[in-house]
């Protein structure tokens, strides 16, 4: 095999993606600075321990491993930053009241999660600790939809979902793992005939409700309709309350349901959202409230956040148009030093162009030059 053949799903990222990317993150990062959240930075490693206690499967079977020749400990390289995040809250900052933090880096997937996908997603993410109450799932949203649409996203579909009407479902149920991984794979899937098999031994309330779920899909009738067919089951009246709450407060976004949707990791423990865009079959932000995320720091806070790659969010929005610059000639003049110096504390991007190059493709789109004028170097349009 060629030296220079990458794995399957890794690609280097050239220039003019690079530079959009680049953008998108700065882009980003500033709005949610604009709200508040302060930037982290953890770390690609961590102690296997520590990096997946309490994440459950879908995430230990994403995260590459690999043993840390100083302990001798097996380590992790982090597939998601959230739980690092967490850990930040819970035992490095350890503050009492809200906490609203932002990151954004490279992580590895030891499989794509989707077909096309990349293994090394540039995921941005931001988290609000300590608010309990619904105004910080809003905040997480309004954050979310604000950071898509300063990024060029149209036409956005915000999806709502709730992880307590499945668990409310399925609470008393004697079942096994397993077979509850099933059961959400069978609802993530629309496939009645196997979850009509795996809840054959169901008490009767939950395996209709399961069964009405597949069909709870859809605009807002899909709230009217879940609270006539899940009456009888504890807590779905007020979950379809919160998320009612939700809907009045977002504007200018095309809203959805799919109350079976239970796609993603485990640490999720309330309102849950997903961010399309028309004909796209893969969310460009998932995100929700997960209040348990920090219990296995031994600090359980509640916690709200959404997280996205930005590398799929490229491949979505217009590419920003390039900043023309400034052809200067190469020389060891201090005249034309302290001008091209200038220029480019004035922000301008200054290409000198090298001996004997005069005549090669320019990549920056150069639609001026510096020239001598008279004894003065001035720029003027090429």
């Amino acid at each position: 095999m060629s030296a220079w053949v990458l794995p399957d799903h890794i690609a280097d990222v050239l220039p003019s993606e690079a530079r959009h990317i680049e953008e998108l993150r700065r882009g980003l990062l500033d709005t949610a600075r604009s709200y508040g959240y302060e930037l982290v930075m953890p770390p690609m490693l961590e102690y296997l321990d520590s990096l997946l206690t309490g994440t459950g499967e879908a995430l230990a079977i994403q995260t590459s491993k690999l043993v840390d020749q100083l302990s001798g400990r097996t380590m992790g390289l982090r597939a998601d930053m959230t739980q690092q995040v967490a850990r930040i809250d819970a035992h490095l900052l350890n503050r009492q009241g809200v906490t609203r933090l932002c990151y954004c880096g490279p992580v590895v997937h030891a499989r794509p999660d989707r077909p096309r996908a990349t293994r090394e997603p540039f995921q941005f993410g931001a988290e609000i600790y300590g608010h309990a109450g619904l105004e910080a799932d809003l905040e997480a949203l309004h954050l979310a939809l604000d950071c898509l649409k300063g990024a060029g996203v149209k036409d956005i579909i915000v999806d709502l979902a709730d992880v307590r009407i499945v668990r409310s479902l399925l609470a008393g149920v004697m079942a096994d793992e397993q077979q509850l991984r099933a059961v959400h794979g069978a609802l993530a899937s629309k496939d009645a005939t196997e979850l009509a098999r795996l809840t054959a031994d169901f008490p009767q309330a939950s395996r209709e409700g399961l069964m009405a779920l597949l069909q709870l899909y859809g605009g807002m009738d899909v709230l009217d309709k879940a609270e006539t067919q899940l009456q009888s089951i504890a807590g779905v009246r007020e979950v379809l309350s919160h998320l009612r709450w939700l809907t009045q407060r977002l504007q200018g976004v095309k809203i959805s349901f799919d109350l079976a949707d239970l796609r993603g990791y485990s640490y999720y423990s309330g309102t849950r959202f997903a961010i399309y865009v028309p004909g796209g079959s893969d969310a460009l932000v998932r995100g929700g409230r997960y209040d348990e995320v920090g219990a296995v720091y031994g600090r359980i806070r509640p916690a709200a956040g959404f997280s996205l790659d930005i590398k799929q969010l490229v491949a979505v929005v217009p590419e920003r148009p390039l900043k023309a610059a400034i052809r200067a000639p190469w020389g060891d003049d201090v005249q034309v030093a302290a001008a091209i110096a200038a220029l480019r504390q004035q922000g301008e991007t200054v290409v000198c162009v090298l001996p004997g190059h005069e005549s090669e493709v320019d990549e920056f789109h150069c639609d001026r030059e510096l020239a001598n004028i008279g004894g003065q170097w001035v720029v003027q349009a090429i």
